[in-house]
């Protein structure tokens, strides 16, 4: 990368978008620009990840997220409701889940 292009970061996933923050710092450094990341995956269940990339400049741009993946599973009726609930519970709250779900 040379100073002054503009950089578009492609990449497979994202969850909280640090890594995406990291990423964008070196391209920087290059003397590139980077203001928007493009993924697969959005994972949507920390409501920080928008407001922290757009802290840093970046808009963040998606083709899915579990959300949408819930929602086809429901539509298609692929699992048990219970299974769908537990599922949906984690996605609202997964910090909480996994603490609740932790091993002894």
């Amino acid at each position: 990368m040379t100073e002054g292009q503009r950089v578009l970061l492609v990449e497979d996933l994202t969850t909280d978008g640090g890594s995406k923050l990291s990423f964008v710092d070196a391209i920087r450094d290059t003397g590139a620009t980077c203001a928007h990341t493009a993924v697969i995956f959005y994972y949507d269940i920390f409501p920080e990840t928008i407001k922290t990339l757009g802290d840093h400049g970046v808009t963040l741009h998606h083709l899915c997220t579990w959300w949408d993946v819930l929602a086809e599973a429901k539509a298609q009726g692929a699992f048990d409701a219970a299974t769908l609930d537990e599922v949906e519970s984690f996605l609202k709250s997964p910090r909480a889940w996994q603490e609740a779900h932790k091993k002894a």
